[in-house]
């Protein structure tokens, strides 16, 4: 069974409406919609207000969905997340470096100057990924 149909079904049995489950977390009724939709998923720590809430262990929650164990195996990989945003720094940094050099010691050219632009674009864009994702 899906982790929507669980938290539906827990809530229900509970006598709760997703208006009170979503006063007791401190979010929006909608956001308890999209997870009871599979519209969305919740973290760790919603899960465990809920496991509470519903007095439901996490192993009744969790177990049997693949899906929602790998979004919050992934959600929860900070090791892999801080290498990320390491790799992304780093890639910045030395894009910055090459550039620098380039403008000193390569003749200008426009096209030249596009390619690295749109380099560094992209590595910009890499970076503020790595960043946002971690908020």
């Amino acid at each position: 069974m899906e982790i929507g149909k669980k938290l539906r079904e827990a809530r229900v049995t509970s006598g709760l409406t997703q208006e009170q489950v979503a006063e007791e977390l401190h979010i929006s009724r909608q956001t308890i919609s999209n997870w009871e939709n599979e519209k969305s998923y919740p973290d760790i720590a919603s899960v465990v207000k809920m496991s509470d809430l519903y007095s439901v262990s996490l192993d009744d929650l969790l177990k049997g969905d693949g899906k929602m164990l790998e979004h919050l195996e992934e959600s929860t990989d900070v090791v892999r997340s801080n290498k990320q945003l390491l790799w992304a720094v780093m890639a910045n940094v030395a894009i910055f470096l090459c550039c620098l050099l380039a403008a000193f010691f390569l003749p200008e050219s426009v096209l030249f100057m596009v390619c690295v632009f749109c380099l560094a674009a992209l590595s910009m864009t890499w970076l503020m990924y790595q960043i946002i994702k971690r908020i």
